[in-house]
């Protein structure tokens, strides 16, 4: 069946309920209004209101309430409207949701998974367009997963709600209803921590993720470039094999990510293939991110954000180094 990503996560999160009477769903606007970006339409009317929760606009509340659930047995799936939201409740998260597993040497655990909005690229007001996957990614206890599109996205999703471990669910707001692709209605599981070579290539490799794997695909197939397209699905864990066997067969690499340059996951894999595949490599690494200053107003964005001219750029530069 045809979905977008808005439709898959609807599909994914009817099916998980139906399988789980432990899960609940709970977020600001999400029962009557079915959310923001009506990801949980309809659901209220099948679950009913002790299942699908209308909170109020307290972040911290939220996360808070939800890890009471998840370590009371529950397996709660909290929805923040925005990524740049989700910082009032950074302290739960990294102190307690992070943490609860090691804390109780693992007589605990905090099964919950946490849905929210990121990136930009829709001309969305401020803390609207936040890419804050390093910022989870480098706390130890929390999975951070980013699909790019309608099949994964229910897949992972689904995945993510029989793990029991918190789980950072990152939905790239500009891919929610952007394209449809075919996708099972009934339940399905995408592994979590494994990287997907979205097409295979000889002369380069391009390791990207969210927003940015539309965008990488269309450049490369105007191009017309023989280049290997790693979407790496998971942030955190990184699957560091697959990247690696790209790298040692093409000799060339770039990382595309929309979240700033400095300190982002693309450092973390250049920094990766500098210690295990430093001596295959024909070309240093290549990086393409936005600036590293705070996300611009809307009439900035298509400067700040890669876009198709300084990827095309990019790989012209690669594949001549």
């Amino acid at each position: 069946m045809q979905m977008n990503m808005v439709s898959a996560i609807n599909s994914a999160l009817e099916l998980i309920m139906k399988e789980n009477n432990d899960v609940v769903l709970l977020g600001e606007d999400i029962g009557i209004d079915g959310g923001v970006f009506r990801v949980t339409d309809g659901l209220l009317a099948k679950f009913g209101e002790k299942r699908v929760i209308d909170t109020p606009l307290a972040e911290s509340a939220i996360i808070g309430t939800s890890i009471g659930m998840a370590l009371s047995g529950m397996h709660p799936i909290p929805e923040i409207q925005f990524a740049g939201f989700m910082y009032e409740a950074f302290a739960q998260l990294i102190n307690h949701a992070s943490r609860y597993r090691s804390r109780s040497r693992s007589r605990f655990t905090v099964p919950m998974t946490v849905r929210v909005p990121v990136s930009g690229g829709v001309r969305t007001l401020e803390h609207h367009s936040e890419s804050p996957e390093a910022f989870y990614s480098h706390v130890g206890g929390l999975v951070v997963v980013e699909p790019s599109g309608p099949y994964d996205a229910k897949g992972l999703l689904i995945k993510a709600s029989k793990m029991q471990d918190p789980v950072i669910f990152l939905e790239p707001t500009k891919l929610y209803r952007l394209f449809k692709q075919d996708v099972p209605e009934d339940s399905y599981e995408i592994e979590i921590g494994k990287a997907n070579v979205v097409r295979e290539g000889d002369n380069l490799t391009i390791v990207t993720y969210g927003t940015m794997l539309p965008l990488v695909k269309s450049v490369v197939e105007k191009k017309g470039v023989s280049a290997q397209i790693v979407d790496l699905r998971t942030i955190n864990p990184l699957d560091e094999k697959t990247i690696i066997d790209s790298v040692k067969k093409t000799g060339k690499v770039m990382i595309v990510h929309e979240a700033v340059l400095s300190f982002g996951v693309g450092a973390e894999i250049a920094a990766r293939i500098a210690e295990k595949a430093i001596y295959d490599l024909d070309a240093p690494v290549l990086r393409v991110a936005s600036n590293s200053f705070p996300y611009p107003f809307p009439g900035y964005e298509q400067y700040y954000i890669p876009n198709e001219v300084k990827i095309s750029k990019a790989i012209d530069k690669l594949l001549s180094s």
